[in-house]
């Protein structure tokens, strides 16, 4: 997934942000609601991380905007408002979830990949596709019953096309989906990623539309 984190507490911020990008995610962070805004009209994320004090306001007031104008755009709320009350404002606001600091890293990944299934339409994380059993919230493949074993940038980019079955991708679509804002993208990472799912998981896992894109396989 692509991610925006809106946080400007300096450790937590790097801590979140190397937790998201040793699940294979990309994520760009900001430390001001009015950077996090700029970002959201500039790209298309698949989840925010959002901090409800930030230097040049609450949280609470940016996501009731968020909201009143369409964004549907995954919110986990991730603040040190500990209050019954707060929980239920922020939810109410349009939040996805709410985490308390100080919180568990392995924890947040859970809830994200939670949150991101909810919002595909297939809560269920266990998913049969010919010969492979994929468990989503393990991260876990058995192609014929034996394990394959993923790296990061490969599982994200295999979760892309789960979430979006017979749906075509494009390049710049997935490219979006892996790499942030300030990294430096091989013109060819797409086609070398696909190549080595391919070789894993089965030559057809992958439909190559020429010069459109890529969809899920029909195995």
């Amino acid at each position: 997934m692509r991610v925006l984190l809106v946080e400007d507490d300096t450790v937590l911020g790097a801590a979140v942000r190397d937790q998201i990008a040793a699940d294979g995610h990309s994520v760009d962070w900001v430390m001001r609601l009015d950077r996090a805004g700029d970002a959201l009209t500039s790209a298309v994320y698949d989840l925010v991380l959002l901090d409800l004090m930030l230097p040049d306001g609450r949280g609470i007031p940016f996501l009731k905007v968020l909201r009143g104008r369409g964004d549907v755009t995954p919110v986990i709320i991730l603040t040190a408002l500990d209050q019954v009350s707060d929980r239920i404002e922020g939810l109410n606001a349009g939040a996805d979830d709410y985490m308390v600091k100080p919180f568990d890293l392995a924890e947040l990944s859970a809830r994200i990949g939670s949150v991101a299934r909810r919002y595909v339409g297939n809560p269920n994380p266990l998913i049969t596709l010919g010969p492979l059993e994929i468990d989503v919230a393990a991260r876990s493949i058995l192609k014929d019953g034996r394990p394959v074993v993923l790296t990061a940038r490969e599982w994200v980019l295999f979760e892309a096309f789960l979430q979006r079955p017979g749906q075509l991708l494009s390049k710049n679509q997935l490219e979006e989906r892996l790499y942030s804002f300030d990294t430096e993208i091989d013109s060819n990472a797409i086609e070398v990623h696909v190549s080595r799912l391919r070789k894993k998981l089965g030559a057809h896992v992958i439909e190559t539309e020429r010069g459109l894109g890529y969809r899920l396989g029909r195995l």
